[in-house]
């Protein structure tokens, strides 16, 4: 594994170009360019909103008005995590040509797909300080130190996903259609748009479920996220070492599988 890191950092050059090829070809006949990375988890946490926060009254778990930020913690984030998941699974099979073409590390190709899309949560920041101001979030610690460890156990979970079903898609076409299932149930199988302790202190769900769900590496990615404006969700110790655990073991198994089915991928394509 510490080859093919010093691979992918010997060809980081190479890896900067993808992305931005990436990024100038996402946009490029779009009018509104780079703003739609801001419009769309705009568009769905105001939908959220209306639906949890107006309609079924979910704001009175927050103080005031701050259930819009907690929306918005939670969306910018998973937009980032959708977008890499879906994308990085196809980042093989639509550009086969250049995989086989010229000679760099295969990483770099579903490697790029996350890093562009972390370059579009990044655009969003600003925003969730804006947020944050208007909505009256709390500035603390935690705001310093959720975000950016959110934001590496988030990558290090993204590239073992991305290199997993990256390699599984060629050879297993339905792996796509699969992970289109899967990122429907795992937006609500994780507390993006609903506090954690929605689940935890539920006495209708058994605890085996909320073993399970914990078990989830985004639950604690997420509670990182909310945590930076509000201090009460600040994950425990245990859902901590949890979620890096779970980040780290989809990582090395990421990386296990790529590398198994490398030569397979190479004649499929």
């Amino acid at each position: 594994m510490s080859t093919s890191v010093a691979g992918v950092w010997g060809h980081r050059s190479t890896l900067r170009v993808l992305v931005q090829r990436d990024l100038a070809v996402k946009y490029q006949q779009s009018v509104l360019g780079y703003l739609w990375s801001l419009i769309e988890p705009l568009s769905m946490g105001l939908i959220y909103w209306f639906v949890f926060g107006v309609l079924y009254g979910s704001r009175s778990t927050f103080e005031g008005a701050s259930y819009p930020l907690f929306i918005l913690s939670g969306i910018f984030a998973w937009q980032w995590f959708s977008s890499a998941l879906s994308e990085s699974t196809t980042a093989l099979t639509a550009q086969a040509r250049l995989i086989t073409t010229i000679k760099v590390p295969r990483e770099i190709f579903p490697l790029g797909r996350v890093t562009g899309r972390f370059a579009e949560y990044l655009a969003g920041i600003p925003v969730l300080i804006a947020a944050a101001i208007i909505f009256h979030g709390h500035v603390t610690w935690r705001t310093a130190v959720g975000i950016p460890l959110a934001v590496v156990l988030q990558f290090v979970l993204l590239t073992g996903v991305a290199l997993l079903l990256s390699g599984l898609n060629v050879m297993l076409p339905d792996v796509e259609r699969f992970i289109r299932l899967a990122q429907r149930i795992l937006l609500y199988a994780a507390p993006v748009i609903y506090p954690l302790e929605k689940v935890v202190n539920s006495k209708d769900v058994p605890e085996w479920v909320k073993i399970l769900y914990q078990a989830n590496p985004l639950v604690g990615i997420m509670q990182l996220q909310h945590s930076a404006w509000f201090p009460q969700e600040w994950p425990s110790l245990g859902l901590l070492l949890s979620c890096a655990a779970g980040c780290t073991l989809v990582l090395l198994l990421g990386w296990w599988t790529f590398h198994k089915l490398e030569p397979s991928v190479l004649k499929e394509l």
